[in-house]
């Protein structure tokens, strides 16, 4: 079966959870090629049709799989290869992009979506599907933690807390987690800018907590990766991270408010225990969600 995926690169590079579970479309016997949209905006994605076409005629796809939803208006601006378009949270939750991602969710075959929340704010009718993006788990794993911290010039004896992300993004919030880690004292709150897949993996294992502050989210790779490698998690109740901890000991979901927050990493520290979170997330491997996914793959192409 051959699959094209079609997606952003607007950023300079493609999300690592789609690249992941390519691999492990790969792994399973789907042969994979990419389309990728290098422009911003609405306009940026419809100026790709032209692309789009010849890579199609070339490839000769059964089926394409696009990723967010202007990715999927993209690819049903053609209308003989069937679609599977995967909607990510962002394509969901804010409402300028929601439109044309319903659109897409009209025209194409299948629709998947990462989490129950933008399931209820999408209403699709028919040919849907909740499937969260997998996890690599032989890659996120539990690590010697003084180890790691060596690795990174941290001591010991230092609290750490990682970020969800750089503290540029707005959309994550920073203020929160800068101001909730502020009033504990003798705090380092790292930012999870410019590191290797690798690297991330060791500061969730350096790291005493994995903390969120997100405004908006789908099915945040961040937690379910902190899960992983048995890392104690603070967020809050965003996107479908209730459902991911569910009642993982060490895990907390709090309010918008710096003290609950700063009261939930303190429990973290006072335990000083890591988790059994890797035991939740096994149930959303990557092969395990690559092999849902080609079932739907099979049934359209069928």
């Amino acid at each position: 079966m051959k699959v094209l995926i079609v997606c952003s690169k607007n950023s300079g590079k493609i999300a690592p959870f789609i690249l992941d579970q390519a691999e492990s479309l790969t792994a399973q016997g789907v042969e994979i090629d990419f389309f990728t949209v290098q422009q911003k905006g609405l306009f940026g994605y419809l100026k790709s049709r032209k692309g789009l076409v010849q890579k199609i005629k070339n490839f000769q796809p059964d089926l394409i799989h696009a990723h967010y939803g202007l990715s999927g208006l993209l690819a049903n601006l053609q209308r003989e290869i069937p679609v599977v378009t995967t909607y990510h949270g962002s394509d969901i939750n804010k409402r300028k992009i929601r439109q044309f991602s319903k659109i897409a969710i009209l025209l194409s075959k299948f629709n998947i979506f990462v989490s129950q929340k933008n399931i209820a704010i999408a209403k699709p009718k028919q040919n849907f599907a909740l499937i969260p993006c997998g996890v690599d788990t032989e890659l996120f794993k539990p690590m010697d933690k003084i180890e790691c911290r060596t690795k990174f010039g941290f001591t010991n004896e230092e609290k750490l807390v990682l970020f969800s992300s750089a503290f540029n993004n707005q959309v994550k919030n920073p203020q929160l987690a800068k101001s909730a880690v502020n009033v504990l004292s003798d705090i380092q709150l790292v930012e999870l800018k410019g590191y290797s897949r690798l690297q991330v993996c060791e500061l969730m294992n350096s790291c005493d907590a994995a903390l969120m502050t997100s405004f908006t989210e789908g099915s945040p790779q961040f937690i379910k990766e902190a899960m992983a490698v048995n890392c104690p998690i603070v967020s809050v109740d965003v996107g479908d991270v209730r459902e991911m901890i569910g009642d993982t000991e060490n895990c907390f979901i709090c309010n918008y408010s710096e003290t609950e927050i700063a009261e939930a990493l303190q429990k973290v520290f006072a335990t000083n225990k890591r988790t059994l979170g890797r035991e939740k997330i096994l149930r959303l491997e990557n092969k395990i969600i690559a092999g849902e996914i080609i079932e739907i793959y099979k049934s359209i192409v069928r």
